[in-house]
């Protein structure tokens, strides 16, 4: 043991430093001065300062659609006077008006009137048929400053507008910026300019500037569909490189619920792209702290002289007006370490993860039927350890669940939130415990009195088998990401290969321990390399998440999954070491010594440290609900302050600083309403549990500029269907919801391609946002009803929320909001409610 166990865990620590110590170099690396034509951090610093500057720009309000928009404006008529003869800049202010259904949050209908985009071209003097977009967003979520998600984007595209005015060099192709004042209302400026700008027509592929954190390295995690050529563009050009289509794909199977202007493009446009995001510290994404000086200059000269590049590179490409030709085929693509990007087609990577797949098989039964009379004996023994470890794997998932659940249970879930170290502690040392365990069982009752140098080689190859049916399935089911397999294949047999005869020796000598973690070192490093990104973007999520999901499930699971995979390889160590026991007994402690400090509450969830803060979220809307009945009289009606948490914990820790918050308040559930009859901004009613949410009594509201909802007309269609016309007026934001009553059906509606779409639950939602001086909103809907409906056919609920100006926030939800503890980000609203029965 001493020779094998401690040095493994020293091995895969030093691993871990030099992966950390890469990302961090990502950054480090001094930026150059900048000359005439290079990126200026220093100037897109000052942009940023100046957007941030105007406060939070909630879409409808002055600072988004008219000091943003003037700010915006009149850098870029400077820029336009100082920029060369070679090119020519052409400015629009859009404002378009209209309407999309979209499957994200569960599916729901957005509709849009009178908002805000900026749209700038430069292009050649003799002008440009094809054109190349970058995208960024000037808006932000209301009560905060927007400096990275998205105000940075914005000033990073001012500034590379900046310096390719000024070069003497024409472009082959346009380059057309977006600085769109629409994508929090759910990428609503987008949608109107793919769809209804003349200049869309000419787009071949874009750049979606975006942003899940406050800074650091932005991440390539989406491009396509398809278009490999965009994938190769960024690997040429890219001077910082930072991409991963894992990322690619753990972001489209919706586990992180977001989306960017990147889905609009794609779907609307049909238009191929590259995602970026700045992925680092987004406890503080969405919140006060996005303020512009948390975002270092180096992050700020990093993505400016990335995109510059790309955009130069793909602006005087070929290949963008010919893109038709090359849109065929996905493409596998990984940086190593930030210094490069291996990218190859998908179809090579197929044939490359097959092959290796086919070689490893090839080698196990070559060793299965060595010799010829013991093959039956040989692979019964390694389909045994096969088995064994893919049991231990279960076995310690469901442990280290059960763990997650008990802390959960007793209310200590998130312990890790600000201490990220807690959870390595407490679940990775419980996962490493739990494995050891397992197998040092099995060899000692199962694998009784048996050879420890045949038990190494023969756990060796059932990992190396179980690694070689993953890639096959992975690779048969289409996954980029298999590569991973492939590393794990590959190396580990190169290794074994050049080091059999070690293997048969008595005991791990020192020598054999080198040889064999220097032929692991790439797969391994390479998987520290990805966890670390992987954690990086997932454990802020986990603050974010709603209340449905419990947190610490899910990283106990994320974390023995690597666990899982990191100590594939080393299980054989467990049966060549003649005892783990010092090793289990280490990992058993700090696992109990852990669990105890997290049970006594000693870790705090959240920080108001100025320097690093990891706020929770709570949003409070100081409501005043109606519930009208068929006649149109107001049979219910209340007032209150409506509380959700958005993480698991819900409001436990806020009770005692405002004890009036508690238990006795949860709100309850109006069931012949839509969504609970509760206003909500968006339907994200199925990440909250009602047990977690609150209805603290407060007094009316009385908006100076109240809602107006009229039933303009009824008309008797064909085949028994009736349309019911509306027109309503209200603030910039608004929720509709809509529930057929027993026995009709929505078959039509105005909104979206006509077709309605129902959200999880059944019900129906509306986003409707507006800029300024937007005419009333008209629609219909259009329901298929039963001869006798006497008590309806459809409920309609209306919803307006007052984000900005004299109405947001009342003196009750002011007053309450500074009993918050520092370490809260508490985000307040007024809005009302009036459900109809037509």
């Amino acid at each position: 043991e001493a020779r094998g166990a401690p040095l493994v865990l020293l091995y895969l620590l030093a691993l871990r430093v030099l992966a950390q110590v890469s990302h961090r170099q990502l950054l480090s690396r001094p930026p150059a001065a900048a000359g005439p034509r290079d990126f200026s951090a220093a100037r897109a610093r000052g942009y940023l300062d100046n957007i941030t500057a105007i406060g939070p720009r909630t879409v409808g309000s002055p600072e988004n659609e008219v000091l943003a928009v003037n700010y915006l404006l009149e850098q870029i008529r400077g820029i336009e006077r100082e920029s060369t003869d070679a090119h020519k800049i052409s400015v629009d202010i859009q404002r378009p008006t209209g309407s999309f259904s979209i499957d994200f949050l569960g599916g729901f209908t957005s509709y849009y009137a009178n908002i805000t985009n900026v749209v700038v071209k430069l292009e050649p003097r003799s002008g440009a048929e094809h054109a190349v977009l970058s995208n960024c967003h000037f808006d932000s979520v209301p009560n905060t400053p927007g400096a990275s998600d998205d105000a940075v984007s914005c000033a990073v595209m001012l500034e590379i507008l900046n310096t390719l005015s000024k070069s003497s060099e024409s472009l082959q192709h346009a380059v057309i910026f977006l600085f769109n004042g629409a994508e929090e209302n759910i990428l609503q400026a987008s949608h109107g300019f793919i769809t209804q700008h003349e200049w869309a027509k000419s787009i071949r592929a874009f750049i979606n500037l975006e942003a899940a954190g406050v800074g650091g390295k932005e991440l390539v995690f989406q491009t396509g569909p398809e278009n490999p050529w965009l994938v190769q563009a960024y690997v040429v050009a890219a001077k910082h490189p930072f991409a991963s289509v894992v990322a690619q794909e753990i972001f489209q199977s919706g586990i992180i619920p977001a989306e960017t202007d990147f889905r609009i493009y794609r779907d609307f446009g049909n238009v191929p792209g590259i995602d970026l995001a700045f992925i680092e510290n987004g406890y503080i994404y969405h919140t006060e702290y996005d303020t512009s000086d948390r975002i270092l200059t180096d992050s700020i000269q990093r993505a400016g002289d990335n995109i510059l590049a790309v955009l130069k590179y793909l602006a005087t490409s070929e290949k963008l007006a010919k893109s038709f030709e090359y849109r065929h085929g996905n493409v596998v693509f990984f940086d190593i370490l930030g210094l490069f990007v291996l990218a190859y087609p998908a179809r090579v990577g197929t044939i490359m993860n097959y092959i290796t797949a086919a070689i490893a098989f090839f080698y196990l039964s070559k060793k299965v039927l060595q010799p010829k009379p013991r093959a039956v004996h040989n692979l019964k023994k390694l389909f045994t350890a096969f088995s064994l470890t893919l049991t231990s794997w279960v076995c310690t998932l469901v442990a280290v669940l059960m763990v997650a659940v008990f802390v959960s249970i007793i209310g200590r879930a998130l312990s890790w939130y600000t201490h990220f170290y807690v959870s390595v502690s407490l679940y990775g040392t419980a996962a490493a415990a739990k494995l050891i365990l397992v197998h040092m069982l099995a060899k000692k009752f199962f694998y009784k009195n048996m050879n420890e140098q045949y038990l190494g080689d023969v756990f060796f190859d059932a990992s190396l088998m179980i690694w070689s049916i993953a890639l096959a399935a992975m690779t048969q089911m289409g996954l980029c990401s298999a590569f991973i397999c492939t590393l794990w294949v590959a190396f580990p047999l190169l290794t074994k290969l050049m080091i059999h005869k070690e293997f048969s020796q008595k005991g791990p000598t020192i020598k054999f321990i080198g040889m064999y973690m220097l032929g692991m070192f790439v797969p391994y490093l390479y998987m520290l390399y990805l966890s670390w990104t992987v954690f990086e973007m997932f454990t802020p999520v986990m603050g974010r998440s709603g209340s449905e999901i419990p947190p610490d499930m899910v990283l106990a699971g994320f974390i023995v999954i690597f666990t899982i995979i990191l100590s594939s390889y080393f299980i054989n160590f467990i049966y060549l070491v003649k005892s783990t026991k010092t090793t289990l007994v280490t990992l058993t402690t700090v696992f109990v010594v852990t669990l105890i400090l997290v049970c006594s509450g000693i870790f705090f969830p959240y920080s108001s440290d100025a320097a690093n803060p990891k706020p929770k979220r709570v949003f409070l809307q100081h409501t005043s609900r109606k519930f009208h009945d068929i006649d149109g009289n107001v049979v219910k009606s209340d007032s209150g302050i409506w509380i959700n948490g958005f993480d698991y914990n819900g409001i436990s820790h806020i009770t005692p600083h405002v004890p009036e918050i508690n238990d006795t308040i949860r709100t309850p559930c109006e069931e012949q309403a839509p969504f609970c009859g509760l206003p909500w901004i968006l339907p994200v009613h199925f990440m909250f549990r009602l047990v977690k949410n609150w209805y603290l009594p407060a007094p009316e509201i009385l908006p100076r500029s109240p809602i107006q909802f009229k039933l303009l007309s009824k008309e008797l269609m064909p085949r028994n269907s009736v349309r019911l016309s509306f027109e309503v007026s209200g603030p910039s934001h608004m929720s509709l919801y809509v529930r057929p009553r027993t026995g009709s059906a929505l078959s039509r509606w105005s909104l979206g391609d006509g077709v309605p779409v129902a959200s999880l639950g059944g019900d129906y939602f509306v986003f409707y946002s507006r800029g300024l001086h937007a005419a009333p909103w008209h629609f219909w809907v259009q329901l298929t009803a039963p001869e006798k409906h006497s008590d309806g056919i459809v409920s309609l609920a209306i919803a307006a929320h007052y984000f900005f100006g004299e109405d947001q926030k009342s003196p009750q939800l002011y007053a309450l909001l500074e009993r918050f503890p520092n370490w809260t980000f508490s985000s307040g609203w007024s809005c009302t409610y009036d459900l109809f029965v037509f």
